[in-house]
């Protein structure tokens, strides 16, 4: 079973290192939908999971390419480190099914606004 979970990771870093996305927009549909994770459980599953190997391999080589501004990730960082630890406060009085359809719109909305708007 680990090998699978290995795959998820590869699939998802590769779509995070080329289109800058979250890796959570890969990895937290496919723990809902084929490994029956509650949407909390993909959540919290997917942050403990990204934040090694996407914030030192993948930005690393953007900055070997001349792709990062370090000062405006530093405070974005700061940015996320406090908003994530304020999301993971307010999630848990959310119940799971409200949670998954609020994923799902927001996943909805972003798409949209790809393929209709400039």
């Amino acid at each position: 079973m680990p090998f699978i979970y290995i795959v998820v990771g590869v699939l998802a870093g590769v779509l995070g290192g080329f289109f800058g996305i979250g890796g959570a927009i890969v990895i937290v549909p496919v723990l809902v939908l084929m490994f029956d994770f509650t949407q909390h459980q993909a959540q919290g599953t997917t942050l403990a999971a990204l934040v090694p190997p996407i914030g030192l391999l993948a930005a690393w080589r953007y900055y070997t390419q001349g792709n990062v501004n370090i000062h405006v990730a530093a405070f974005i960082a700061l940015g996320f480190f406090l908003g994530g630890y304020l999301g993971a406060l307010l999630v848990g009085k959310v119940p799971d099914i409200v949670l998954k359809k609020m994923f799902g719109v927001l996943l909805f909305v972003i798409s949209l606004r790809l393929i209709i708007f400039k």
